[in-house]
């Protein structure tokens, strides 16, 4: 089975960050804190213009948190920190001075739908359904509902919070403000995020900096706002009906 990654190639002006793990892109707590780390690193390269944002593999961008590291929490503390991964890359990507740019080419759940949110412009492919499921185990999309609501707003947010059994269209997603584009292949999603990463790391730098500022105005609280979220969700892992859950996905 091939091990998880967080891989960083910078060509050119164009930076590259892909993420990987062997069970659907789930993310645990390790690999969100190396993506934070070398969005961080991007973020202070100053020969580095655009950020393409990727996972491997073309069936799923990403499936969420880790399971096997949920199902383990058993104080508060330990909560928070476990959903403070989702809270850290997604300000990492607000705080990076360069345009994000994600690519999403498979279904996506949870907190792939938080980074898919947090993008400055995201791509995806004919195969990108979003869900959030999170209610249906007795939490929530809290931690990365401001960022979600922040792009699809409050009527498409809190329609998938509720209806968390469902997964939604790319077309609905683009509907509704997820996706900019949807690409009818992975490949012609390839071509497309090759394309667009070029044009934009032809433009003024000062000048794509200065738009990305614009984009996250009023967004300067969410550090505060993410940090109360995420002890609301560690709180709400360790009740009975949500440890009941867990214990059908061992």
């Amino acid at each position: 089975m091939q091990e998880s990654f967080v891989n960083l190639d910078i060509n050119d002006t164009i930076a590259s960050v892909t993420f990987f793990t062997p069970h659907h892109n789930a993310l645990p707590t390790a690999i969100l804190n190396r993506l934070e780390t070398v969005l961080d690193e991007v973020a202070d390269n100053r020969d580095v213009n655009v950020v393409i944002l990727q996972s491997g593999g073309d069936r799923t961008f990403c499936a969420g948190a880790s399971f096997n590291e949920l199902i383990a929490i058993d104080n508060e503390s330990k909560g928070k920190d476990f959903f403070m991964g989702f809270a850290k890359v997604i300000l990492a990507m607000r705080n990076c001075p360069q345009p994000v740019i994600v690519r999403v080419q498979g279904k996506t759940v949870g907190g792939g739908v938080g980074i898919a949110a947090a993008a400055d412009y995201c791509l995806a492919s004919t195969y990108a359904s979003i869900k959030l499921s999170e209610l249906s185990i007795g939490i929530g999309p809290f931690v990365i509902g401001p960022a979600v609501e922040r792009k699809m707003g409050l009527s498409a947010f809190s329609q998938m919070t509720l209806n968390a059994q469902e997964f939604y269209t790319p077309e609905w997603a683009k509907a509704n403000g997820l996706f900019a584009e949807v690409l009818e292949s992975n490949e012609a999603l390839d071509e497309r995020v090759a394309e667009l990463a070029k044009h934009l790391a032809g433009y003024n730098p000062e000048a794509l900096k200065a738009a990305k500022k614009i984009f996250w105005e009023g967004t300067e609280a969410w550090q505060d706002i993410l940090k109360a979220r995420a002890e609301t969700s560690g709180k709400l892992v360790l009740s009975a009906f949500t440890k009941e859950k867990l214990q059908s996905y061992k």
